[in-house]
């Protein structure tokens, strides 16, 4: 990581960033959050610095940002959140846990995140903005669109396909060759046996489709 990181958000999921950019030697300016109770709070002795504004003080030229929106629905803030710094000029930084394996020839796009433990296999791209999450593991082959997020435990088979802005719940398993369109909410511990249409949510073991 070339250029000092700021941290946008400061919730759960910024504990985890934090504590993968310091075992990789990163530079981190401090944290923004929409709070104001949260601004001169640390996480993990990182100092919560203010609102979103504080950005505006780093030209893009002398930072990196890193999204630290997570997601328990689908990830359209943490979406919203990395465009509007885009639409600013701003760069978001890869964040990679040491601990991770990620396989020569993977494509991660930028500011992908690929949390402890998690295993990325060859042929597998992962899209801009995207979160591997802590034990999660893709195997060969496999597209992962923008946007999205792949919860703790998931398990994705060989060649699976998972379209933009979609986010697979905690422990989840997608057989071989499925394609999870985009839009899409999987629960928690679902087994996906069959490709999954534009904006569906399912769940249960195999996973079914629910209002």
């Amino acid at each position: 990581m070339n250029l000092p990181v700021i941290i946008l958000g400061a919730g759960g999921h910024a504990k985890v960033l934090v504590d993968a950019l310091l075992v990789s030697s990163a530079i981190i300016v401090g944290i923004v959050d929409h709070s104001p109770l949260l601004a001169g709070t640390k996480i993990l002795g990182v100092s919560v610095l203010g609102g979103d504004a504080v950005v505006n003080e780093y030209p893009p030229s002398e930072i990196q940002l890193v999204n630290g929106l997570g997601s328990v629905g689908l990830p359209v803030n943490r979406q919203h959140l990395f465009e509007k710094f885009k639409g600013m000029g701003y760069e978001f930084a890869n964040v990679i846990h040491p601990s991770a394996v990620i396989a020569s020839g993977v494509v991660l796009g930028e500011g992908a995140q690929v949390m402890a433990g998690a295993v990325i296999q060859p042929g597998s791209h992962i899209g801009i903005n995207s979160i591997i999450n802590t034990r999660a593991s893709v195997d060969h082959d496999c597209t992962i669109g923008d946007h999205v997020h792949l919860s703790p435990g998931v398990t994705l088979s060989g060649g699976v396909a998972v379209g933009a802005c979609s986010h697979i719940g905690t422990g989840a398993t997608v057989i071989q060759g499925i394609s999870i369109s985009k839009g899409c909410l999987i629960g928690a511990g679902a087994v996906v046996i069959k490709d999954i249409s534009d904006g569906a949510k399912v769940r249960g073991v195999p996973a079914r489709e629910f209002a």
